[in-house]
């Protein structure tokens, strides 16, 4: 007899990552699969459940008000952008994430699209499939800089663009970052010149956004930011869609200002066709799998197992997205 239930809404067969349902069991938890296409249908299979663990489907306010046993979210990933926190909080119920499975995967895939850009590999491979063989003077011509003695600049310097400037310092680059929320000791601690975004883009050959959707960094790349970078940089992408207005990238690109882009992400996912971006041969894409690797989707598993655990027995996740949440009356989760 299982005395706790808990869900997963978006996809019968279970999360790509997979759960350690056994672990669970072991804790008197049952795990049920579904795919809901609606707010009502997800509240239907959610009803009775103590934990979600959720992807990519929004959990609104109407959601947590209409389930009324639920006292945990885990979230498989990092961004919690999908959920509405304040209302999760106001409900008492708590919330994890797994912010570090992915670092190392991130950087190199960010690495891969700098080189795709930099070095015109999709280019190139379009072309030579089209029998199409570009003698090297006309490459040349596009144009196409050495890669080493270049500035990178990274906005966002938490677990993945932290990672990113490690790897980045080993070929070579410069790397300068903005990140409000980390001193100055710390960035120069870790070979960063730390500066204002200001500052930073009109000094970046290479610009890489490593940050979560916010209120501030919701299209941080917009006409004003664009307008301060240096010409003939590059911007890649492998943090959310929404950071980047894709308007004025485009635009962006069309005058020059920005000489390639790579974009695991995009505002609207998947790319659908006919779409502006797609028109431009020095832009790079890739299908938001930046973080996937064999590696990091067995620690996520572990890891949103492990919490999902530590809900049902009655103790905070380890990955505290509100802990807000933990002196408010109305918390759900009670230490046994």
């Amino acid at each position: 007899m299982f005395e706790h239930l808990v869900v997963f809404t978006e996809r019968v067969e279970g999360p790509v990552c997979g759960l350690d349902e056994e672990l669970i069991r072991q804790t008197g938890g049952e795990v049920r699969y579904g795919r809901a296409e609606s707010d009502a249908e997800r509240i239907r299979m959610a009803e009775d459940a103590e934990v979600i663990v959720m992807g990519a489907t929004p959990l609104t306010r109407a959601f947590f008000a209409a389930v009324p046993r639920m006292k945990g979210v885990v979230r498989l990933g990092i961004g919690v952008d999908n959920l509405d926190i304040g209302a999760a909080t106001e409900f008492g119920i708590v919330i994890g994430n797994v912010p570090d499975f992915c670092s190392e995967e991130v950087s190199e895939h960010t690495l891969g699209l700098i080189f795709a850009v930099t070095r015109k590999i999709a280019f190139a491979d379009r072309k030579s499939r089209s029998g199409q063989w570009v003698p090297g003077m006309d490459a040349l011509m596009r144009p196409m800089k050495r890669l080493s003695g270049q500035t990178l600049g990274i906005i966002g310097l938490g677990k993945n663009g932290r990672t990113l400037a490690r790897k980045a310092q080993g070929l070579g680059l410069n790397v300068i970052g903005f990140d409000p929320y980390l001193s100055e000791d710390a960035a120069r601690a870790m070979g960063i010149t730390l500066m204002s975004l200001h500052e930073l883009l009109p000094q970046a050959d290479i610009i890489s956004l490593n940050v979560p959707v916010t209120k501030e960094t919701r299209e941080l790349i917009n006409p004003r930011t664009l307008a301060l970078v240096k010409t003939g940089a590059i911007l890649i992408n492998t943090a959310r869609g929404p950071v980047v207005d894709e308007t004025a990238l485009a635009a962006a690109l069309a005058s020059g200002r920005l000489s390639g882009a790579g974009l695991d992400v995009l505002q609207n996912e998947p790319l659908r066709l006919p779409h502006p971006l797609a028109e431009f041969d020095n832009v790079v894409f890739t299908c938001h799998y930046a973080s996937l690797s064999e590696s990091s989707y067995a620690s996520m598993r572990r890891q949103v197992s492990d919490q999902v655990v530590q809900i049902l027995r009655g103790e905070f996740p380890k990955n505290f997205v509100n802990p807000q949440v933990k002196d408010l009356p109305q918390c759900r989760l009670k230490k046994k």
